[in-house]
């Protein structure tokens, strides 16, 4: 396996550029995930690296060697996609040696290379049987037991578990994951699930309009989102935006939300003074916030729009002015649509951003990390 390296790669389609002046490096044995919303880019991003679609402009580099212009069989990278891209009319065992075959591999490597991938895909005792008699789960395991028998430098995949159901995506999230961790390969995964990116990469990548906005661990792109957006597209439900107008209050800065004064971490104090008599966004995620039954200290009185019950928590609108806000609680918690509650925003979950620009008005994030 080895690092991948993409260098302000630019793809266009007449006038539409799709990749805009993105770069990314992938490490030796890292598992990194492409996730965004549909038409962001990160598939023609993927082909770009497989050579499927070469850059118009930038490099793209495997293993230290300039692939840029290669064609896809001269970069030594296997792939996966979305529909499996497997042949129905060759059995399993000829569907997963086909690279094999086609790299001319000696028949006794070849066949422990098809009979180890197919074991550790728990498919060793369809070999003699043809994909249109098996399941989709099935047939999306031939497709990745094919790209790692071919023991590529890189593995891509491309939404490999969007055509299975809810519970066979659960069920092969899990397994993939531990079988590419043990397996140490390089992969780069594309999805648009935010769920299979928190929970299998090491790193995600999220791409917007072409351009990749934040790359970090699932952990800090879900706690410190760089922009609004990011905030707002990951998580369920995404992070809460409120405006909020800062200003001098008891003789020290703080921001107003409604009819409540919130005081910033010291450590904000110095980014938030530019903002003085302006408004910006606090942005807080649902499970951060307290919600109290009762009235408490600095906590600010709603009215409970909507109930969710949703299993392991409730899930409640509130309305403060313009903003709709979602906020979980426990099931047990007394609760009814119409109800008054209490709630609490603790300084330290709170994220705050431009309300221009969308960016983090944070001057160190790992100060910001509870």
């Amino acid at each position: 396996m080895a690092e991948i390296i993409v260098e302000h790669a630019v793809k266009k389609f007449g006038k539409f550029v799709a990749i805009d002046d993105v770069s990314l490096t992938v490490d030796d044995k890292e598992f990194v995930v492409l996730l965004g919303p549909s038409g962001c880019g990160k598939t023609t991003l993927l082909r770009a690296i497989a050579g499927l679609g070469m850059v118009n402009e930038g490099r793209v580099l495997i293993g230290g060697r300039d692939v840029t212009y290669l064609q896809p069989k001269e970069r030594n990278v296997s792939m996966v996609f979305q529909n499996y891209a497997i042949f129905p009319h060759m059995t399993v065992f000829d569907n997963i040696a086909f690279g094999l075959k086609m790299r001319k591999t000696p028949r006794d490597v070849l066949q422990e290379r098809v009979e180890t991938a197919a074991r550790l895909l728990h498919i060793e005792d369809m070999l003699d049987r043809r994909p249109g008699t098996m399941s989709g789960g099935q047939r999306q395991r031939i497709a990745v037991a094919r790209a790692i028998a071919y023991d590529a430098q890189a593995l891509l995949m491309d939404e490999p578990l969007s055509n299975l159901d809810a519970l066979l995506r659960l069920e092969m999230r899990a397994e993939l994951k531990a079988l590419l961790g043990r397996l140490g390969a390089t992969t780069i995964y594309v999805t648009h699930d935010q769920i299979e990116a928190l929970s299998m990469g090491d790193r995600i990548a999220v791409m917007r309009k072409g351009q990749i906005v934040q790359v970090d661990t699932p952990t800090r792109v879900y706690d410190l989102p760089v922009d609004h957006f990011v905030g707002s597209f990951i998580g369920n439900p995404p992070m809460n935006f409120m405006r909020a107008s800062v200003q001098k209050h008891d003789g020290a800065l703080q921001a107003r939300v409604g009819d409540l004064y919130i005081t910033p971490p010291d450590y904000m104090l110095a980014a938030l003074r530019p903002y003085e008599g302006k408004d910006i966004y606090i942005g807080i995620r649902a499970e951060n916030t307290e919600v109290l039954s009762q009235p408490g200290a600095g906590a600010l009185p709603v009215t409970v729009e909507v109930v969710e019950p949703l299993g392991a928590m409730n899930l409640l609108t509130i309305l403060i002015e313009d903003n709709v806000l979602k906020v979980s609680t426990h099931p047990d918690f007394p609760v009814v649509a119409g109800g008054q509650v209490w709630l609490l925003f603790p300084e330290a979950k709170i994220r705050w951003m431009d309300r221009d620009t969308g960016r983090a008005i944070t001057p160190e994030l790992e100060q910001v990390v509870a």
